[in-house]
This record gives structure tokens, C-alpha cells and sequence, in this order.
């Protein structure tokens, strides 16, 4: 299957939007076309949008325990802390995988749930699976992360001084996990898929989504293209080899390997598929890129992820002086494995490479570790730095948008170095 281009593919989509042969559930047309710039229109990206938060609930929504040791509570979602996965191996335990919800997480009654399959692009007109169709059908094993589109968020604000609105995630919006499920694919071809289908729409079954203003939104939902449909995308229904729990997905969610977590929708219900282009609010008003470094209509919807690095260590931790300190931790990057990690323990002056703990793999993290001998006490700033094997590599400082989404540049992480006691 030869590679997307994925500016173009929004491209094309935008033109048979504008000519009629494109739909927009939530998305009206006059919203539509107030995005399109008028000089070129049918090239032109979408103009920037205001975007609301989501109203305030009455509780975070979440089903599993959220200890302090495990987890900073972000709203309706939960972060993950780094000094928690220290030592934990390759994938994050299910209990202390990050949590995010666009609303709450349903708890969904896993005999009684059906995947529908409908939509133009099907030959068959309605198909449906029950979990245990699923479970009858080969099954597929996959490695891979899920990382919300803003992790990383509050840096632009706390780091480069460019407030930005949304949930403040550091670096913990992200898991690695072993997936099990049915390909995506397979249920397209035994659905009946045809040749000139180009978008599929799946819809998750959590609560309907309010804006601050009032404005309901529907149900979670984002088009994936068809060619990355057939290419890599999951049916899951186990995660670390147990079945899904509600907070990630039950009883069954999307995986998309490499792309911004939003297209992984969790609690799925139904894939449109559909011979022309499908939009909802979550590749128009949410999820692109908008500022003064990118078009003045805003960039193509989100897909791939980039390039970024953690410790496995508690900012502002305190390490004695005169011993050696085995300093740990993860880098990640949607575009490819990683190539290489370097490690700076003077605040970016002097860089040194990492250990490498793990084979670097496509649509996974890998472990590193640097061994650091502090002899003289006070402040110190650890950084670190990664680059895949496309040569994409963290930079100082991220390229701005009004979203605060795909932060990429290297983070100082603060320690204290104390006189060892006597």
C-alpha cells in the first residue's frame, strides 16, 4: 500500500465537500465554509475556529482508583506520573495507564453490545458483531502507544511563555500496552467494502459532548481514511492480555498505531463507511493546527504523533552528591522508531548518548538509561533528547499553535543534588 499524503488527502476532501459530495454531521456548512480562505478556496485550508472546553462535571468520571502515588487528576481525566512506571517493563500496567474522557467513562453491558457496520461504502448495506463474533474471528497481537494530542501541553505555557487553553498535561498522556483484537481490515472486506469507499467514521458510545456555551456536539468521533483503515488499525478487546477495563475502552475500542490518541475512539458502537468524505467536529474544530506559524486556515487534521522524552523520576526529586545515579527513562515518536537518545545533566550544555534498554520498534517507545555521578550539591537541570529513524529530532523549543497540541521540544526536568549525610 504506497504511503499517504495526508495534506493532500484533506485536500480532495475539502474540494468534494465544497462540490456537494461530502457530508458534515455537526458541522454546518456556513461554520464550513467560513474555514475555507477565499483566495483559492478549494486548495485553502480551514480558518481558525474558537474552541470551548468541556462544561465542568459533577465528578472526574472515572471508574478505577486514581492513588496519588500513580496519578495527577486532570478534570475528567487522570495523568500519569513517570517516577510510577520506573522499573515497570516495556508496557504501562493497565491500573496506572493514563485516562482520557472527552465526558465519562460508560459502563457498557459487554452481552448486550453489537459494532455496527454501515454505510455507503458497504456492499452488504448493515453488518453487526457481537464481542463474541469478534472473539471467533483471528485474532491479531499489537504493541503499541496511545498518547493524547496535547500531552506535553503546559510546557508551551510554563516553558516558552505561550499560554495555551486545555487540559495542563506534562509528559504522562501517554501508555504503551500489548493490544489483542480483529484488524480493522477484516471486518471491512466480511462487511463488504467497496473499491470507491474513501472515509470510515467510527463513533464511540460514551455521553453525548457539551461545549461550555451549550452547543452538543454529539458522540466522540473522528474519519480515519480508508487506506489507514486497511493499513495498521486494531479492534481491540484485551489490553496487557486481560479483557478491556470501562476507564480504556470496554469492551471494545480502536487502536491506531502512531496517530493522536483522539482517533483511537474507546467504548466503540458503530464505523460509517462511506464513499465520500465524512467530517465531524473533531477534524475541524478540534485537532488541527492553528497560529501564526502555520496557514492562515490552519493545518490538516492531526494524524501522526512526534518525537518526545521522559525520565522516570519525580521533578524536583533530591539525589545525594558523590554517588552514582542510574538515571532512567522512555522516547517515543508516531513517525518511527527511535534512532538514538542523548542525555545533558548541565542543563543542554554537554550531551552525552543514552543506553539503549530496548530494540527500538515502530509505534512504540523505547527504555534508555545514563549513569550520573553528582559530586557538588545544588540545582541541576536533566534533559533529554531523541531522534527516530526518519531524523526527526526534539528541537529547543516547539513550533507554537492556539492549542497547545504536538509538543515536541526537549524538557528540562529540575533535581536537587544534597551533601550526602556524614
Amino acid at each position: 500500500m504506497l504511503p499517504m499524503d495526508e495534506f493532500e488527502y484533506d485536500r480532495v476532501r475539502r474540494h468534494q465537500w465544497l462540490a456537494g459530495q461530502a457530508r458534515a454531521d455537526g458541522v454546518d456548512r456556513r461554520t464550513l465554509l467560513r474555514m475555507t480562505v477565499a483566495a483559492g478556496a478549494l486548495a485553502a485550508p480551514f480558518a481558525t475556529m474558537t474552541t470551548a472546553s468541556a462544561a465542568p462535571s459533577a465528578g472526574p468520571g472515572i471508574v478505577k482508583p486514581l492513588p496519588a502515588e500513580w496519578f495527577v487528576p486532570r478534570g475528567t481525566n487522570a495523568e500519569m506520573r513517570w517516577d510510577a512506571v520506573a522499573g515497570t517493563g516495556h508496557h504501562t500496567p493497565t491500573e496506572r495507564f493514563f485516562v482520557r474522557n472527552h465526558t465519562r467513562t460508560p459502563l457498557i453491558d459487554p452481552d448486550g453490545w453489537r459494532l455496527r457496520l454501515t454505510g455507503s461504502g458497504l456492499r452488504r448495506g448493515e453488518v453487526e458483531f457481537g464481542l463474541d463474533d469478534l472473539r471467533r474471528l483471528p485474532s491479531t497481537r499489537l504493541n503499541a502507544l496511545i498518547e493524547c494530542a496535547g500531552n506535553g501541553r503546559s510546557y508551551y505555557t510554563s516553558r516558552q511563555q505561550q499560554p495555551v487553553p486545555g487540559t495542563p498535561w506534562t509528559l504522562g498522556g501517554v501508555g504503551s500496552a500489548r493490544w489483542r483484537g480483529v484488524r480493522l481490515a477484516d471486518l471491512l472486506h466480511r462487511a463488504g467494502l467497496r473499491r470507491d469507499a474513501v472515509d470510515v467514521l467510527p463513533t464511540g458510545l460514551d455521553d453525548e459532548y457539551l461545549t461550555a456555551s451549550g452547543a452538543n456536539l454529539g458522540r466522540v468521533r473522528r474519519p480515519l481514511p480508508v487506506g489507514k483503515a486497511l493499513d495498521d488499525v486494531l479492534v481491540a478487546y484485551e489490553m496487557n492480555g486481560e479483557p478491556l477495563t470501562p476507564d480504556h475502552g470496554a469492551p471494545v475500542r480502536l487502536v491506531v498505531p502512531g496517530w493522536v490518541g483522539i482517533a483511537s475512539i474507546k467504548w466503540l458502537g458503530s464505523v460509517e463507511v462511506a464513499t465520500e468524505p465524512l467530517y465531524s467536529p473533531w477534524n475541524t474544530q478540534y485537532y488541527r493546527l492553528f497560529g501564526p506559524a502555520h496557514p492562515a486556515g490552519g493545518s490538516a487534521p492531526l494524524t501522526r504523533q512526534v518525537v518526545k522524552s521522559a525520565f522516570e523520576l519525580a521533578p524536583d526529586a533530591v539525589l545525594p552528591a558523590g554517588r552514582r545515579h542510574r538515571l532512567t527513562g522512555r522516547s517515543w515518536s508516531g513517525a518511527a522508531a527511535i534512532r538514538q537518545v542523548e542525555v545533558s545533566t548541565d542543563g543542554g550544555t554537554r550531551w552525552q548518548p543514552a543506553r539503549l534498554l530496548d530494540e527500538p520498534r515502530p509505534n512504540g517507545w523505547v527504555r534508555w538509561s545514563h549513569d550520573w555521578r553528582p559530586e557538588r550539591p545544588g540545582p541541576y537541570e536533566l534533559r533529554a533528547r531523541a531522534t527516530d529513524r526518519r531524523g526527526n529530532t526534539q528541537p529547543d523549543v516547539a513550533v507554537f499553535n492556539t492549542e497547545g497540541y504536538l509538543f515536541d521540544a526537549v524538557v528540562a526536568h529540575p533535581v536537587t543534588v544534597a551533601q550526602a549525610a556524614s
